[in-house]
């Protein structure tokens, strides 16, 4: 992980992003933190509605000058709204793509001049769900899965310039399934990884020297039915 600058996590105020950035503080590095809420520890932030992608890329700009230059991004944050394509309504389902899928180029993009000079790295956040597809999940499964092609289109662009990682996670004991209706949420007996175990995993990728490349990681509990 370069020293030059520091690391900008999107959705770092809660679930797998507040653990990364509990992770990377906890390492010496210096998290910033894109959310629409204030993470609960002491980062620099900035508030911003990701599906606001042209926001996201300013957010970006400006923390990234605020904080000295980028020595890495962590596009953790992630929606999801699960049901039939046909009872999901339309502005809802974009709403989980653009979030999901569209600003994580944008914020990429923004990142990219500050990352080229830094010879920075990027570990995008996509899902077991970005390989496997199941039912009513078409519009996670088609961000998810653009979240997969992107970044493997990414990493042959940026390869020698900026290092580029894939997470693949399964599900974790987060709240991203508390707002859902009870048939969408993981059971009593479910298997579900700590957040604090996949944030480790960002951070030994982002502590790979130059010329070394963790191109993809699959980080699930070892009984997780979503993958492959």
């Amino acid at each position: 992980m370069s020293a030059d600058g520091a690391v900008l996590v999107t959705g770092g105020s809660s679930g797998l992003g507040a653990a990364v950035v509990t992770a990377l503080a906890a390492a010496g590095a210096r998290p910033c933190v894109l959310d629409r809420q204030a993470p609960t520890v002491q980062v620099p932030w900035a508030a911003c509605d990701l599906a606001d992608t042209r926001a996201a890329e300013e957010a970006t700009r400006k923390l990234a000058e605020r904080s000295g230059g980028l020595a890495a991004v962590v596009t953790a944050a992630g929606v999801d709204v699960p049901g039939r394509l046909a009872d999901v309504p339309a502005e809802t389902w974009e709403r989980v793509v653009t979030i999901d899928l569209f600003a994580t180029a944008a914020v990429i993009r923004a990142a990219l001049p500050y990352l080229e000079r830094s010879r920075g790295q990027v570990v995008t956040v996509a899902s077991t769900l970005g390989v496997k597809a199941v039912g009513d999940a078409t519009a996670y499964c088609a961000a998810k899965f653009g979240v997969v092609g992107f970044t493997r289109a990414l990493a042959a662009e940026l390869a020698g310039v900026v290092g580029v990682t894939l997470l693949i996670p399964g599900g974790m004991r987060t709240a991203f399934f508390d707002e859902r209706e009870a048939q969408y949420r993981p059971g009593p007996d479910a298997a579900l990884n700590n957040p604090a175990d996949v944030a480790a995993a960002i951070l030994f990728a982002l502590r790979q020297p130059p010329g070394c490349a963790i191109r993809e990681m699959v980080v699930c509990a070892d009984r997780e039915t979503s993958y492959p």
